[in-house]
Parts: structure tokens; C-alpha cells; sequence
């Protein structure tokens, strides 16, 4: 910036530039007085004189007085909710303010959360992209929560996440467990809620999915995920040992979930809890443009479903044949859980059907029981149609004796209704 356009405050109300403030020297060098230097530039003697005994210094500026900002009226509140909640995302921090009226941008948000939450730096890492309906990426990550149903109780529970790596459209589930049939039901409802499949899953070193790795790299996986996988055309691929990085598409997101979904929220139980994240998955998450690809992740989505590898017509289905006990309070356990059969049941051992979704009960080959499958451990489910009605009990009545009428014994009257039932005379 050239000198001239600084300017300077005399302390009388007079604007001065630097450039004026050099004039006067010169005119001064040449001789002039400081009569015919004011006359010349036009200020009072009193400033020409102050100026040629200061010399020629920079300009001191007044203090800007400070402009009032859009964000400011929410400091606090975003101060409070960044203490209470240090990791919301801004984006949600920004939808909760613009219910209150905000009418500003996102920027002022995040420049504000920085001077709030200053961010640590990070390395620089390689971005692996991946070409339409190529693979999609699955994990587990754990959560705790205390649900209102159950006050004073925590608990944990397991995220269920698949991401499609080319669109970033995101499926997901909260789980009370990590077990076999907790991963292929979730790998079934997310194939069909994307209508298809991808070429390859990658997993990190889940146990549900990768048993083992041989001393040449050979892994090996689970067979009835393989099996699964199979049925719909894909096939499960293994992250390399050590760098779980590479699966990033779909671990990021789980901090996006967590900041952006899970903090600062309240639910009812485990249904209450999956019905406002796929209210919020399909409202927000897949709506929103992606920080990486820089669209709209449903838009994405929508070009690389026809790329998917088509859903058969009959969803996946594999049977799990076990032999169980029935227990003396008519219950069967299967997976940890507790299943009804009815007070009708004869036998004592029971075959078991165990689907992904069902558990059905047989007897002699006769369906006699289907439940769906219960989360979690040691919980019960009792078909109300399995339990009679109690006989209600008849009290014993004392008969009063009736005059003339000689009292026999209770024998008496047993062995006149055995007569009566063969037909005997009485």
C-alpha cells in the first residue's frame, strides 16, 4: 500500500496523511515558513507547526471500534452446548442455532468453535477412492448409553456401519451385540436398503468376519459370512494388518455419527435410539453435501445404484439346525436368549431353526413356535398365546349335615360314580 493513503489523527479532528506529513518537511527544506506552508497545504499553523517539531513518524491509528456480529448473539449458547459437548460437529451446532433465528454462515460457526476448541494438526494422509459399486466398507464401533426406560442403568452398544466407498451413502444399525447372526441380519436389511450389493466388502479383523491369516498372507474368513456375501453376488475382502486407515471411508463417519447424531440426544430404548438415527441418516447424513467429494451423498448414491450388483429375488435365508431342551418353565435358550414354546409341548427336546431374523421351534416336525430374534443377552419373549389361563381353585365348602340323612364316606360316593360311568345300575 503506498505511504500517502496512511493517514493519521492530529488530535484536533484533522486527518493527516503520511504524504501530507512528508509535504510539509519538504516545503520546509526549501525554505518556506510556516505561515506559506499552511497557506499552501491548507491546514492550520498549529498542525504545521506540531508536525515539523514530531518529525516524520508512521501514524498511530485509532482502535477500530468492534462490529457487532450475527454469531454473537449465540456465543454463549454455542459456548455452553462446545463445554457441555466438546466434540458436536458444527454443522449441527449450526442447524440448532438456525432454529433460534441465526441467519448467518457457516464459516463464523467454525471460526468461532476454533478460538472455543482450537484444533490440534494432523498428518497428512492418502486418499484411496474407489470407482462406482467397486466395495463398500463395514465395522463395528462402541457406544454407551443410558436409556430413560431403564434409569441408573448404562449400557453399551455396538454401531453397525457399512459405507459405500465411492458415494459415501451410509447404512447402519445400534446392536446389543457383535455376534454371527447380529452381522448377517445387518448385512441383509443393508443390501436391500441399497437395493443391491457391492463387487467386495472390506472388513478390519472383526472375528464375526476374518478367523485367521496363515504365515503367507492367506486369510481366512467365516464361512457362513462368505456364504451370505455369496448369495448376493459380493465377496468379503480383508484391510491389510496394521492399517486400518485404509478403511477410513467408514471409520470417519463414526465420529461424524457420534458428534453430529449421538451427543446431546435422548432415547427412549435400543428401537427408540435406531429409529431417530435412520431418521437422521436419511435426513441429514445422506443428504448433506460430502466434505471429500463435494456432493450430495443421496445424489451420488443414486448414480451408483444402477452399478450394483442386482438383489436376487429371494433375500438371504440360511438355516441353523440345533437340538434343544425345553426348561421346566417352558423356555428354550438360543443365542444367549430365552424363546416360549406352548404348555402344549409334549416332548423334552426340541428342534431349533436359527435365522437370521427368526427363531422357529419344532416338534415332531410340526411348527409349534417362530419368534423373531431377540438382541442383546439373556432376554425372554413369550408368545402370549403359549400360556393357558390358570384354573381358577375352588375352595373347599364344609356341607352342613342334613337331619335324616345318614353321612357317608367320600369312598362311597367314588365307587357310585364308577358304576354310573359304566353304565351300572347305582
Amino acid at each position: 500500500m503506498p505511504l500517502f493513503f496512511l493517514v493519521a489523527d492530529d488530535g484536533e479532528g484533522t486527518v493527516v496523511r503520511l504524504g501530507e506529513i512528508v509535504l510539509i518537511h519538504d516545503l520546509k527544506r526549501q525554505g518556506l515558513s510556516v505561515s506559506a506552508i499552511a497557506r499552501k497545504t491548507g491546514f492550520d499553523r498549529k498542525t504545521v507547526r506540531k508536525y515539523l517539531d514530531r518529525g516524520i513518524d508512521m501514524p498511530v491509528y485509532s482502535p477500530r471500534s468492534p462490529q457487532e456480529k450475527a454469531i454473537d448473539a449465540y456465543a454463549a449458547y454455542l459456548r455452553g452446548r462446545v463445554t457441555d459437548y466438546p466434540d458436536l460437529s458444527g454443522k449441527r451446532l449450526l442447524r440448532e442455532i438456525r432454529k433460534q433465528g441465526y441467519d448467518g454462515g457457516y464459516t463464523a460457526v467454525t471460526d468461532f468453535l476454533r478460538e472455543v476448541r482450537p484444533g490440534g494438526g494432523s498428518r497428512f494422509e492418502r486418499r484411496f477412492e474407489t470407482p462406482p459399486g467397486k466395495q463398500a466398507q463395514v465395522d463395528f464401533a462402541e457406544f454407551t448409553v443410558a436409556f430413560t426406560d431403564e434409569p441408573g442403568v448404562t449400557r453399551k452398544v455396538w454401531l453397525f456401519s457399512m459405507v459405500l466407498g465411492h458415494s459415501r451413502w451410509i447404512w447402519g444399525r445400534f446392536c446389543a451385540s457383535q455376534n454371527l447372526q447380529t452381522v448377517l441380519r445387518c448385512h441383509i436389511a443393508a443390501f436391500a436398503a441399497m437395493g443391491g450389493a457391492p463387487e467386495e466388502v472390506l472388513y478390519d479383523r472383526m472375528k464375526t468376519a476374518v478367523i485367521g491369516e496363515d504365515a503367507e498372507g492367506v486369510v481366512t474368513y467365516n464361512a457362513s459370512l462368505i456364504a451370505a456375501l455369496a448369495h448376493y453376488g459380493s465377496a468379503p475382502k480383508a484391510c491389510r494388518p496394521y492399517r486400518a486407515k485404509t478403511k477410513g471411508k467408514v471409520e470417519r463417519p463414526f465420529r461424524y455419527i457420534r458428534q453430529d447424531f449421538f451427543l446431546a440426544r435422548s432415547f427412549r430404548n435400543l428401537d427408540d435410539l435406531n429409529a431417530q438415527f435412520d431418521d437422521w441418516r436419511t435426513g441429514i447424513a445422506n443428504a448433506r453435501v460430502h466434505a471429500t467429494t463435494g456432493r450430495v451423498v443421496a445424489e451420488a448414491f443414486e448414480e451408483e445404484k444402477p452399478v450394483l450388483i442386482t438383489a436376487p429375488t429371494m433375500p438371504y435365508d440360511a438355516v441353523l439346525t440345533v437340538e434343544r431342551r425345553v426348561s421346566h418353565e417352558g423356555m428354550v435358550a438360543v443365542g444367549g436368549n430365552f424363546y416360549s414354546v406352548p404348555d402344549t409341548t409334549r416332548r423334552r427336546r426340541v428342534e431349533v431353526q436359527h435365522h437370521p431374523d427368526r427363531v422357529r421351534i419344532f416338534e415332531d416336525g410340526t411348527l409349534i413356535a417362530d419368534h423373531p430374534v431377540l438382541e442383546g443377552k439373556n432376554r425372554r419373549r413369550v408368545e402370549p398365546g403359549h400360556r393357558k389361563a390358570p384354573v381358577p381353585r375352588i375352595e373347599a365348602v364344609e356341607i352342613e349335615p342334613v337331619p335324616g340323612v345318614p353321612r357317608r364316606p367320600l369312598a362311597f360316593y367314588e365307587a357310585v360314580g364308577q358304576r354310573l360311568a359304566t353304565g351300572g345300575a347305582s
